[in-house]
């Protein structure tokens, strides 16, 4: 039980520091996305599952939309 908690926090660092590293937005994004999803995972793990739920729809959802439609609308 401990190794997986272990895990889960050590994958949601390295893509919390990815995200913020990324030099292409898409990459950004994704990274953003991941991370978004093992925090609910973490918050499922530990019993929030309500948290867990509102923290997929609100920013694995609707932030990554969000970004993906700026990216859509900036000028290269």
């Amino acid at each position: 039980m401990m190794m997986f908690d272990l895990l889960l926090i050590i994958l949601t660092l390295i893509s919390a520091f990815l995200a913020s590293q990324f030099k292409e937005i898409l990459h950004a994004i994704v990274a953003f996305l991941v991370m978004s999803i093992l925090v609910a995972i973490i918050f499922f793990w530990v019993g929030a599952y309500y948290v867990s739920v509102f923290q997929i729809l609100i920013y694995a959802g609707a932030i990554v939309v969000l970004l993906l439609v700026s990216l859509h609308t900036i000028e290269r």
